[in-house]
């Protein structure tokens, strides 16, 4: 029976307590730190995998019920810190110089709001604290400056040893490069596969990424050039497929999942996007305008995880066009809080498979 009250004692008791996702001792994992005793009150910090994690408050309860089983104990207070792993190499893959973790945000088909999906993804990361980058690869439609607010951004490029530097425009906490910093708003992108490959390594290794914990990249549609230059250059953390619930989307995304399974990519899981639509007048109503639970059937039968369920509410369409992303804009709608959410649970998998 533990009688002392010291740091030791502390250590003892938060030995059974575990990591949900990795299931190890959070004192194996060394991720209580910094224990002090004093007077009956006890600190200690709580290092994180991710400033995301979404079962923050679980493990911090978790940890102060077990400290309180001390005698003596009068006050527990836990710094909550996070350290982001970085993901593991691969020998055929050049990784990025600063850049822990590249997440890929795609879709089988147009139209199911992955731009969308993939900028509140990168704005969610940002707000918690992390680094975070967003490149929008989607060569042909870039729609991602508008929809964080950098239509009249102007990005820098200059000469740095004798190549081509671009500095990432900024806003919303998030680093950005899209070809849409590059044309006038109304030139379209006319360019055959090699030099769309071209531009999206430049924007992987010539962009002054400095240090970051999240690299989101906005996928265009499809299973093309664009999915396969980026797998093969660089190691990914994983992919987040967004898809409807109508069966044509569901198909496109099958097809899309399966591209990066055998691209040997992590697949993070499904988005359900435009899951229902919620009338403004009509806040308690929902409407299955694209049918409903496709995803989750799909996410089953695919044996991959629904990370979430995002509405069709109009804060969504008005926040994309005023280039402030719903969960910033309307952070206490259904949407935003499933957009969070979904932020949270692809960071958490990211940090297990870095750390597994």
């Amino acid at each position: 029976m533990i009688k002392t009250l010291d740091s030791e004692s502390v250590l003892e008791v938060l030995k059974p307590v575990q990591d949900p996702e990795l299931q190890k001792s959070l004192v194996a994992l060394n991720m209580i730190r910094n224990v002090q005793v004093e007077s009956g009150n006890v600190s200690f910090t709580l290092v994180l995998t991710t400033p995301a994690c979404p079962l923050r408050e679980f493990i911090v309860e978790d940890c102060e019920k077990a400290v309180r089983t001390l005698p003596g104990v009068e006050n527990v207070d836990v710094e909550v810190t996070a350290e982001i792993p970085q993901q593991k190499a691969l020998p055929d893959r050049t990784g990025i110089a600063g850049v822990k973790n590249i997440l890929a945000v795609t879709s089988g088909k147009g139209g199911v709001g992955k731009s969308t999906v993939a900028v509140n993804i990168a704005v969610a990361l940002a707000q918690t604290g992390a680094a975070v980058g967003l490149i929008d690869a989607d060569i042909y439609g870039p729609n991602a400056p508008a929809m964080m607010g950098l239509s009249e951004a102007n990005v820098t490029v200059r000469d740095q040893d004798g190549e081509q530097v671009l500095e990432p425009a900024f806003n919303h906490g998030v680093k950005m490069v899209s070809m849409g910093f590059l044309i006038d708003k109304d030139q379209p992108v006319v360019w055959r596969g090699p030099m769309l490959n071209g531009v999206i390594r430049q924007f992987l290794y010539q962009v002054q990424w400095g240090e970051l914990d999240y690299l989101v990249v906005d996928m265009p549609p499809g299973t093309g050039d664009a999915q396969l230059t980026l797998a093969q250059a660089v190691p990914m953390a994983g992919a987040v497929i967004v898809t409807t619930p109508q069966a044509v989307a569901l198909s496109d995304a099958r097809r899309g999942l399966k591209m990066f399974e055998q691209l040997n990519v992590p697949i993070l899981g499904l988005v359900e996007n435009m899951s229902y639509f919620v009338p403004p007048d009509m806040p308690d109503k929902r409407y299955a305008i694209f049918g409903s639970d496709g995803g989750e059937k799909a996410a089953a039968e695919l044996g991959v995880t629904l990370l979430g369920k995002v509405p069709l509410e109009m804060p969504v369409r008005e926040g994309g066009d005023h280039g402030i992303p719903i969960v910033l804009s309307a952070p206490e709608s259904a949407a935003a809080k499933a957009l969070v959410e979904i932020a949270k649970q692809a960071a958490a998998k990211i940090s297990v498979a870095a750390l597994t």
